[in-house]
């Protein structure tokens, strides 16, 4: 084994290769800035380019373009809220605080100095447990995957702060969105509203900009504000801070980089719930954690993102052992391995041991390449977070249509990022925590689908295997200990219903649990008439999630306001309760008046209808210029020497990255089809 990591890594620091695995970095840190585009649209537009290459240095592009889209990612997290993928969307809970009180800089270092040990962890776990592992990873079946993802929905017990009975609800609507689609089972047709985009479900990409993203920039419109109204922490010392924050939580980076390995190695959980898996677990493990996190904590980052981009390193281990990818990402890479002669299985972990160990260098040189990128240009991205509103969102809005146009490249892609969009923004409003949904979401279909392959396979003695047994244990022990602390911490089961009364405490937003028990409730009435198979788990989830969304409305109606507990021991432990974190941003607009919130809400949304009116009349390269021009002009009024330049540069990048380099299908317009003629003549129409 040192024989051949040496030897790989020798080959690996020819300048050659050096060269196409820094090409490959570079390219990785552009796409993960880039919001909702992500890494595998550049991986796969690559993989025609290594036809000539020798393995080594094809490994090292793909690799390198691979495991530092996640460094770019936290960039648009922290300084705009806005995910630049959806496996960092956890970093904006912490990031965004730190960039809105001046520390951009310390935030992004962290950030930056995490990603890469992460990385470097994820890749010597990888190197070290290749040959140890495999043996085990034969063993693991559809029972241990299902139970894994099991454990994994029981995190939304500590995902939902302090709203248990809102997280539960919200993580059961995350389950029922799952299973939008065509049944694996019957091929019944469930929730499909009679159109062929939600035959496949809906994908993930805009889901996530939909929620994470648009949210924060709609709270941006309305305070009409810069995002940090200071640079005074913003310099060489945030970004010192930052990095030695990382060595000074070195065991939380270690833990969290070795947890996301982990999981990154098993297929189907990807990153868009690893990073809320490690931020959940330093939520429960760090001290004083319930007290500071999702209000500016720098471990929230550091958990975060240490665990992402040690995920790729996780990936490869069943992609390289057994053939099975373990990322959309790694499937792409599969097709390297075909071009190259390589077949995954025993000959990669003897006779081509030099190249499987290349691939961990690419993964450990990448991150430090990437993470020493980010540093040099760190200062410039932190002082966006100080520039207008009117400035950074048109181009922000233009970014993330492209982004979430990904999903499926399909007008419901638009359709899927305004309505999550609307419902992200009024969960955020109504302290409805958001990360137990994408739990949810992610998680659904891996459940059902291996449920269905266990029961066919095993009946019910897969009940009884070993692994399954531990992780069914540890979910469950997951889900009921907030449930036992709040007993604990109302002195007792009669201390808890102490609190109700007989008169209703109503409230207008009391409204939106009613709006969320009528969804459950047709969609549980659709779900009626399907086919047995097709139904069952479709209205367990439902019948569950309706139940905890009538209790919740119910507490909040009946339960007396300034409620307390008697004994000075039991009062110590409900303070501990009530201050248990909001596992989600809370809304800085507090300040602007109801109304006002209101109008500038609907003028906000209204800009995204008429961006996606004019993308359908005109295309979208024409309509971004025209949306610069028009939102600065008429929100800011920014002066033209801004307008002009910013409505040109954006429009060539769009049409060059996107028109010619990624050759992007555009949806038709209606010019298009009015004037054939002009679709050779204008880009996108």
């Amino acid at each position: 084994m040192l024989d051949a990591a040496s030897t790989a890594l020798i080959t690996l620091l020819d300048p050659w290769r050096l060269f196409l695995l820094s090409a490959g970095v570079i390219m990785g840190l552009v796409l993960g800035i880039l919001p909702g585009i992500g890494g595998l649209a550049g991986t796969a537009l690559l993989l025609p380019f290594t036809f000539n290459m020798d393995p080594y240095a094809a490994m090292a592009l793909l690799l390198g373009l691979a495991s530092t889209t996640a460094t770019g990612d936290p960039i648009p997290a922290i300084l705009f809220g806005v995910p630049g993928g959806a496996g960092s969307a956890a970093t904006v809970l912490d990031g965004l605080p730190m960039a809105k009180r001046g520390e951009a800089s310390r935030a992004l270092s962290a950030a930056y100095m995490s990603s890469m040990l992460g990385g470097i962890f994820g890749a010597i776990l990888m190197g070290i447990s290749l040959p140890i592992l495999r043996p085990i990873m034969l063993y693991i079946g559809s029972p241990e995957l299902l139970a894994f993802a099991v454990l994994g929905i029981s995190m939304v017990a500590v995902l939902s702060g302090n709203t248990p009975l809102r997280g539960l609800t919200v993580a059961g609507i995350g389950l029922l969105i799952s299973m939008i689609g065509s049944d694996p089972q019957t091929g019944t047709l469930r929730w499909t509203l009679d159109t062929l985009y939600l035959w496949e479900g809906p994908p993930l990409v805009p889901i996530i900009l939909g929620l994470f993203a648009l949210p924060e920039l709609a709270d941006l419109a309305i305070g009409r504000t810069a995002i940090a109204g200071n640079m005074a922490k913003t310099d060489a010392r945030g970004m010192f801070q930052g990095a030695k924050d990382c060595f000074t939580h070195w065991w939380l980076v270690l833990r969290c980089s070795w947890l996301g390995a982990a999981l990154g190695a098993v297929p189907g959980i990807g990153g868009a719930v690893i990073d809320w898996l490690a931020y959940g677990h330093a939520l429960r493990t760090e001290k004083g954690a319930s007290q500071s996190f999702g209000k500016g904590d720098v471990r929230g980052v550091i958990a975060s993102e240490s665990a992402n981009n040690s995920r790729e390193g996780g990936a490869l281990v069943p992609t390289v052992a057994f053939g099975v990818p373990g990322s959309a990402g790694m499937a792409i890479l599969m097709g390297a391995f075909m071009i190259h002669g390589l077949v995954p299985g025993p000959d990669m972990l003897s006779k081509h041991l030099n190249v499987t160990y290349a691939m961990v260098w690419s993964v450990a040189l990448a991150n430090i390449l990437g993470a020493g990128l980010c540093y040099l240009f760190s200062e410039q991205f932190a002082r966006l977070a100080t520039l207008r509103y009117t400035l950074i969102m048109p181009t922000v809005l233009g970014i993330i249509y492209i982004g979430a146009f990904q999903g499926a490249r399909n007008w419901g892609d638009l359709w899927t990022l305004l309505i999550f969009g609307l419902l992200g923004w009024t969960m955020k409003q109504m302290k409805f925590p958001r990360p137990p949904l994408v739990l949810g979401i992610v998680l659904g279909e891996v459940v059902e689908r291996y449920l269905f392959i266990s029961i066919q396979r095993y009946g019910v003695q897969w009940f009884s295997r070993p692994i399954v047994i531990v992780l069914f244990a540890m979910a469950l022990y997951g889900l009921l200990r907030p449930l036992r602390q709040d007993i604990k911490g109302h002195g007792g089961i009669k201390g808890m219903l102490s609190g109700f009364g007989i008169t209703p405490q109503l409230n207008p937003k009391q409204l939106f649990h009613v709006f969320l028990l009528c969804v459950i409730g047709w969609a549980l009435l659709e779900a009626s008439s399907w086919n047995f198979s097709a139904k069952i788990v479709p209205l367990i989830v439902g019948g569950l999630a309706f139940a905890f969304c009538l209790f919740s409305l119910l507490n909040e109606v009946f339960r007396q306001p300034g409620e307390a507990v008697s004994t000075g021991l039991a009062s110590a432990v409900q303070s501990d309760v009530q201050q248990k974190i909001h596992m989600d941003l809370e809304s800085d607009t507090d300040h602007v008046p109801t109304r006002t919130l209101a109008i500038r809400g609907l003028i906000f949304f209204g800009w995204l209808l008429a961006f996606m009116g004019s993308m359908a009349v005109i295309g979208l390269i024409p309509t971004v210029p025209l949306f610069v021009i028009l939102y600065m002009r008429l929100e800011g009024p920014e002066p033209w020497k801004l307008v002009i330049p910013q409505a040109i540069g954006l429009t060539i990048f769009v049409y060059f990255l996107f028109d010619q380099l990624l050759t992007i299908p555009w949806p038709p317009t209606y010019l298009g089809a009015w004037f054939p003629a002009l679709k050779g003549l204008i880009p996108s129409v």
